[in-house]
C-alpha cells in the first residue's frame, strides 16, 4: 500500500483478541477515573466492543474489514465501504504506539486518492469534542452536520490540502 504501512482482510477468529484489545487502547483511557475494577473495566469494554461489532456488521455488511499492519506487525484496524457514490470511512483505530506516526495520515491519504481517481466524495463522521476531528480537517474534511453526539465530515473530491 504505502511505504511500510499495509492492509489486509480482517481474519476471525484469528484477529478477534487483537481488535479487542485494539478497541479497549481506544476505550480504557476515559474508564480510568470512575473507580471500577479492571474485572469491571474488562465486561464493560467487551460488552461495548460485542455491541460495536453487531453494529457495524449489520450496517455496514459490505464494508472492507481490514486489519493495518506497520512492518508486517499488526498496528489498527480500517473499516471503509464504498459505494458508486462515495467512500464511506466507517472506523479506523491504531494502537496508541502507532498513533501520531503519519500511519493514519498515509491510509486516509490513499483512499482519498482513490476517491479522486473516481471523482467520489469521502465521509466519515466524528465524535463531537473528540481531537481525532483536527486530523480530518488538515486532511482537507468539513464539517457537515451532527447528531448531538457525532458530526458528519466530508472531503468532496480534489479537495486534498496541498
Amino acid at each position: 500500500m504505502c511505504g511500510e504501512v499495509s492492509v489486509r482482510p480482517e481474519r476471525l477468529p484469528e484477529d478477534g483478541d487483537f481488535l479487542l484489545s485494539l478497541y479497549a487502547s481506544t476505550r480504557r483511557p476515559e474508564l480510568t477515573g470512575l473507580g471500577w475494577s479492571a474485572a469491571q473495566q474488562d465486561a464493560f469494554i467487551r460488552m461495548q466492543f460485542d455491541a460495536q461489532t453487531r453494529h457495524y456488521r449489520g450496517c455496514f455488511p459490505d464494508a472492507r474489514y481490514s486489519v493495518i499492519c506497520v512492518g508486517g506487525e499488526r498496528a489498527g484496524r480500517m473499516i471503509v465501504r464504498r459505494s458508486d457514490d462515495e467512500i464511506l470511512i466507517v472506523d479506523i483505530a491504531l494502537l496508541p504506539e502507532f498513533r501520531g506516526a503519519g500511519t493514519g495520515g498515509a491510509l486516509v491519504r490513499c483512499l482519498l486518492a482513490e476517491a479522486d481517481a473516481g471523482r467520489l466524495p469521502v465521509r466519515c463522521r466524528v465524535l463531537q469534542g473528540n481531537d481525532a476531528r483536527r486530523f480530518w480537517e488538515r486532511a482537507g474534511f468539513v464539517a457537515q452536520d451532527g447528531d448531538g453526539v457525532y458530526v458528519a465530515m466530508e472531503r468532496a473530491c480534489g479537495t486534498s490540502p496541498s
